[in-house]
């Protein structure tokens, strides 16, 4: 085959079970990721997945070199580029890997009818999930509400596609003459300079592929006999980690779910455990895919007349984890200092926003957004929604966390509070969870001023949960 093909690489920045990369293997091809701030639609990047995009996409370039390849970055409307690439290139091929939002698959119809039009063929592949959301319907064709028959459905379809193995090989094509321009990744300004708050990323994670292989393979030796016991524990190494990986391609759902099957041997409730966290976010891409608006309007519309409060004073206290209630102020912490925050703190700590302070969730999914790591556009607007009670399957509305019983129960001798709020540190476990309530001497011997060297709480839970409940009342009447 003379003529080269193009590879479009989005969120999939791997070799190992790329399918867009395979179907190219055998010949010369361009490899393209284009950095899109031009297209209508598109939701920008948050500052944390900015920085894991730098780093990942120097990864990639870096495997693909080392193969034979060549990775080149365009800047701009990828519906104009790529098409405009490939005629230039004189190509016969261009492949990529599907995605699910509404404004990225309205680029890629408009992209593969461009292409028809200046005939070559487009091909693009299921890279990104175990299923297509249109595989997983009801018995009437409609999109699951309920995650339990949804996950139920998905796994009697049968086995899932073995993943592919990773090119030993690839072919670099020339690049054409006509056009258009290349950009370097450090003209993408991707990476915080001024100030550079990347510090406790780069100390957490080691994006890219080999990274997320090494995740996967410590997980499966040592945590995954574990997890469903020590799963909702922030308190030690208990759960994969795996998410920002996922959610940049550097692994697919398929290769982290073969190799669960191969180690479920005596570990058959923790892997049935994990794939359901897999099935998760398979469920929140199948309601993206059916309301391309799940981050922007409540998927349970009588949500949208809910009496948010507006609080930013509160807002602000919660994002620089000062609310006074250390199991969510130490999430807040941990999230800030490494662009993570454990699923279960996850959850406590956007209950907190919605229903202690009765601030939009819509405001705490914009945060996490910009400073997450693994910043899904799936799975961070419906776990928002499920905790809000606006979403599909969601928690129902008056389960309100309490921060103090929850930090008792997952973080009983307070080693996650003591790590991420130092101030607390020598506070005996008995206090940790409740700084305020702890007898005089406990805090002077743990160098505690409660309202100077830690708030106090800005709401009170009791009071807090009766107002909530009261708000959820008149949208319901």
């Amino acid at each position: 085959m003379s003529s080269p093909a193009l590879v479009w690489l989005r969120d999939d920045l791997r070799l190992d079970d790329q399918p867009a990369i395979a179907a190219a293997a055998d010949r010369s091809a361009l490899f393209v990721y284009v950095y899109d701030d031009a297209s209508p639609g598109l939701r920008p990047l948050g500052g944390a997945s900015r920085w894991w995009l730098a780093k990942s996409l120097a990864a990639l370039r870096h495997e693909i070199a080392a193969r034979g390849g060549r990775l080149d970055i365009l800047r701009g409307p990828a519906g104009e580029l790529i098409p405009e690439l490939a005629r230039g290139a004189g190509a016969s091929h261009v492949y990529w890997t599907r995605r699910y939002g509404a404004a990225e698959i309205e680029i890629d119809k408009g992209v593969k009818a461009a292409l028809a039009d200046a005939g070559i063929a487009a091909k693009s592949f299921n890279g990104q999930l175990l299923r297509e959301p249109w595989e997983v319907r009801t018995e009437a064709g409609g999109a699951f509400q309920v995650f339990t028959a949804f996950w139920r459905r998905h796994r009697a379809l049968g086995a899932y596609a073995a993943p592919l193995r990773a090119p030993e090989r690839l072919h670099a094509a020339r690049w054409p003459s006509e056009a258009p321009r290349r950009v370097s990744l450090e003209d993408l300004a991707l990476t915080p300079l001024k100030p550079d708050w990347s510090g406790g990323l780069a100390e957490t994670w080691r994006p890219g592929e080999e990274g997320a292989r090494a995740r996967l393979d410590r997980f499966v030796s040592e945590a995954l006999e574990d997890y469903a016991e020590a799963r909702d524990r922030p308190d030690g190494r208990n759960t994969s980690m795996l998410s920002p990986h996922l959610r940049f391609g550097e692994i697919s759902p398929r290769r982290v779910a073969a190799a669960i099957e191969a180690a479920r041997g005596d570990a058959e409730g923790a892997a049935d455990k994990y794939l359901a966290e897999l099935g998760w976010r398979e469920f929140s891409y199948s309601l993206l895919y059916d309301f391309p608006d799940l981050a922007k309007r409540a998927w349970r519309a009588r949500f949208e007349n809910f009496a948010y409060r507006e609080d930013r004073a509160g807002l602000r206290a919660w994002a620089r984890g000062r609310t006074g209630y250390p199991l969510v102020d130490a999430g807040m912490r941990e999230l800030w200092a490494t662009g993570y925050m454990h699923n279960r703190v996850r959850m406590i700590a956007a209950s907190f926003l919605i229903k202690h302070l009765l601030i939009d969730w819509r405001r705490g999914e914009s945060w996490f957004w910009d400073t997450l790591c693994d910043a899904d556009p799936a799975n961070n607007a419906a776990s928002w929604q499920w905790v809000a009670g606006s979403g599909a399957d969601a928690a129902p509305y008056f389960r309100i966390f309490n921060p103090v019983l929850q930090g008792q129960r997952f973080d009983p001798e307070g080693a996650y509070v003591r790590r991420w709020i130092p101030e607390l540190a020598r506070l005996e476990a008995a206090h940790i969870h409740s700084p305020w309530l702890a007898p005089s001497d406990a805090l002077a011997r743990a160098g505690v001023t409660i309202g100077r060297t830690y708030p106090e709480p800005i709401v009170d839970h009791a009071f807090a949960r009766r107002r909530a409940l009261e708000k959820l009342a008149a949208i319901k009447a």
